[in-house]
């Protein structure tokens, strides 16, 4: 086992990071290397992706040389359909990109009900199946080529094995996946005329799914055969590291969209609007999502009113002195998924500075996030569960208290941004024969604390409620759907 030394890499929109992980958890080497040819939002380039991930694996590799036991990748959602000879057919397809989508929205009442089911997916839209119609429909020249459809990560990890092979968290996104049973709903694929052979295998995300081929060992400096495991969504490893097996904690990794989640082991435990993932580990489940932008909403916000002293930001008083900030700059998703829904400011007048709209868009996002804190608050006393917050919001301590006002709740802040690569890194530990809850627990950054002011929290209470109504009167909530029970039925 090395010790548990391993390699991880995180796939992330804007950068690819690759790491050498000791077995006490000491990041002994690290490498980022900026994404080109496309960012992995809408679309990006798999080849320069899989040039990129070389170049930062043989850079940790070459910083931190000696044994290693296993290599773990964690990467964002997207589709890359790929040939024989595993090389990419027309363009890679990120998680903000919609092509398809109106093909998917197009199918049948009966069959979105059932994917709406069995996937658990609120609102079926873009995704692997919306490639699929797409290639099918609109691109038939590209689809006689295609010998499979992956996620950015299985791409990558079918260059680093030599086979096709997803995990069962990635397959989920392609609405073809059971997530209660962990299988392809192959009588679903029959009847939409899809090829069976589209879809790979799929493994458990800490699962070995093959050794590291000769050819990528020279390029990188590791050992040829090298034990790669199934590794899984950025957003989902990192919730998995925070989380490890409790289920009375909430998880908020916060980045340009907050990913919020809670460990499950019923997985009709969720409610409406609740998106519905298989966890890390078997036997249970995670339910939560994507918000809406939220850490990128105060970035823009910060980008255009120009340098502003955290200082500043953090006196400006609760409220903002009536400026509301709505940061919906590209849909909502988790829990109302609006995908048309856009933003606003509300109440600028004359006084109001730069620091008044930082102040208010750090606001709505927190707002924004305490929606689906509340939501997936189940407990018999709601406001009583804790949120773990790792990623953008943790690094500012003013922005961390924020949200402990704001969520009403205690923050469990986390020490160390890298949930994701640390994630990425457990999962490869567990692939040599660690305990899995055990490799999340051993990498687990420091957690500090913090607990919500009570008058404070109490004064943001009032202005979350007049929040929602200024939201509702921009963006009314579409007629619902009607109710779906296990089994399709209503």
């Amino acid at each position: 086992m090395s010790g548990g030394r391993v390699v991880a890499v995180d796939v992330g929109t804007s950068a690819v990071r690759a790491a050498v992980v000791a077995g006490d958890g000491t990041v002994e080497s690290s490498v980022r290397v900026p994404r080109s040819g496309g960012v992995g939002g809408e679309h990006f380039d798999a080849e320069q992706l899989w040039s990129d991930v070389v170049a930062a694996l043989g850079g940790a590799r070459s910083a931190a040389p000696g044994a290693v036991g296993a290599l773990g990748i964690a990467g964002h959602i997207g589709t890359v359909a790929v040939d024989r000879d595993l090389r990419p057919v027309g363009p890679a397809t990120g998680w903000s990109d919609s092509r398809g989508a109106d093909l998917v929205a197009g199918l049948p009442g009966p069959v979105l009900r059932r994917i709406r089911e069995t996937s658990g997916r609120p609102v079926p839209g873009a995704g692997g199946l919306a490639h699929a119609l797409d290639l099918l429909a609109r691109r038939p020249e590209l689809a006689g080529r295609v010998q499979a459809l992956l996620s950015p990560k299985d791409f990558l990890l079918a260059r680093c094995v030599g086979s096709l092979v997803t995990d069962a968290v990635h397959a989920a996104y392609t609405l073809l996946f059971d997530v209660r049973d962990r299988a392809w709903d192959l009588d679903l694929v029959t009847e939409l005329g899809l090829p069976a052979h589209w879809w790979p295998s799929v493994a458990a995300p800490a699962d070995p799914v093959g050794g590291l081929r000769a050819d990528v060992a020279a390029a990188t400096g590791l050992p040829a055969g090298l034990p790669v495991v199934a590794g899984g969504p950025d957003g989902s490893v990192g919730i998995g590291l925070l989380l490890g097996g409790r289920t009375d904690l909430i998880a908020d990794v916060a980045g340009t969209t907050d990913v919020l989640g809670r460990l499950r082991t019923d997985p009709e435990a969720g409610g409406a609007g609740v998106l519905l993932n298989p966890a890390l580990g078997p036997g249970r489940w995670v339910t939560g999502g994507p918000t809406g932008v939220t850490g990128g909403a105060v970035a823009r916000w910060r980008e255009l009113v120009g340098t502003v002293d955290e200082d500043v930001v953090d006196a400006v008083e609760p409220g903002a002195d009536g400026l509301t900030v709505i940061p919906t700059l590209s849909g909502d998703r988790f829990p109302r998924w609006r995908p048309a829904a856009r933003g606003a400011v509300l109440g600028q007048g004359p006084d109001h500075g730069p620091a008044h709209l930082v102040r208010a868009a750090r606001e709505g996002a927190a707002f924004t996030v305490r929606e689906g804190v509340d939501l997936l608050d189940t407990g018999t006393a709601p406001g009583s569960t804790a949120v773990v917050l790792a990623g953008g919001a943790a690094r500012s301590a003013a922005a961390a208290r924020l949200r402990a006002d704001v969520l009403g709740r205690t923050v469990l802040v986390c020490d160390d941004p890298d949930v994701t690569l640390l994630g990425a890194a457990a999962l490869a530990r567990a692939g040599t024969g660690s305990d899995l809850d055990e490799a999340l627990d051993g990498l687990r950054p420091r957690l500090h604390r913090i607990d919500p002011d009570p008058v404070r929290a109490a004064r943001y209470g009032s202005l979350y409620a007049s929040w929602i109504e200024a939201r509702e009167r921009i963006a009314p909530a579409p007629r619902p759907e009607p109710a779906v029970t296990p089994g399709g039925g209503r």
